[in-house]
């Protein structure tokens, strides 16, 4: 049998933690097929600045083959956008400009590398309430078997340890198994963006314990 272990993470955890980013791009399916031009194209942005700024909210899932997910979080997203823009993503910019020609013909790299450019900082309200997000990935040989829940009450923790009175989190409107998985968790959902086709559900939990 498998042994799994949950473990804070440590500056070397990087390149896997891109891997299972990687592994994951695809509305939570491999995106590897997709991502060839730039393989690191989506872990510069939903990875890296949170193991560089926020590393005592980052849990990492590792077995026998290696690390094969992971969980974190910001405290206050505003802030942790506002450090983003002015110490991450002028780098990314630098190195990667912006596309050129049809957006329609662009790769899925190269749509990320527009985002380098043009970020957006959705929080959904009310931001008072709910100012902490989360993020999770999982590789298909550690779902079903309880570990994103452990991973998910284990960040949630640190933040309700730090004062966090809510979180919020955006999953892709094409991943049903996410949005179950966060219903489970006692989510809800707030709001919508962009399409039916390729849009984002907010969803928002209180971390207050009820009176």
């Amino acid at each position: 049998m498998t042994a799994f272990t949950l473990r804070d993470a440590r500056p070397g955890d990087l390149p896997a933690l891109y891997h299972v980013c990687l592994r994951t791009a695809d509305h939570g399916r491999d995106g590897e097929p997709f991502y060839r031009d730039d393989p690191d194209a989506a872990g510069r942005i939903f990875v890296g600045p949170y193991l560089a700024f926020e590393p005592e909210l980052v849990v990492v899932l590792e077995d026998d083959e290696g690390v094969c997910g992971y969980a974190f979080g910001a405290l206050d997203s505003r802030s942790f956008y506002a450090r983003y823009d002015r110490e991450w993503r002028p780098g990314l910019c630098a190195q990667f400009p912006l596309p050129q020609g049809d957006p329609a013909t662009w790769t899925r790299a190269q749509v990320l590398h527009s985002w380098y450019h043009r970020p957006s900082y959705f929080c959904p309200e009310p931001y008072e309430a709910y100012p902490s997000h989360l993020h999770i990935d999982l590789l298909e040989r550690a779902q079903g078997r309880g570990h994103g829940r452990r991973m998910m009450e284990e960040v949630m923790a640190r933040l309700r340890e730090r004062g966090s009175p809510g979180l919020h989190l955006g999953v892709s409107a094409l991943n049903a198994p996410a949005l179950g998985f966060y219903a489970r968790l006692g989510f809800r959902e707030v709001v919508r963006t962009g399409t039916a086709a390729d849009g984002t559900v907010y969803l928002v939990r209180s971390l207050v314990a009820p009176a």
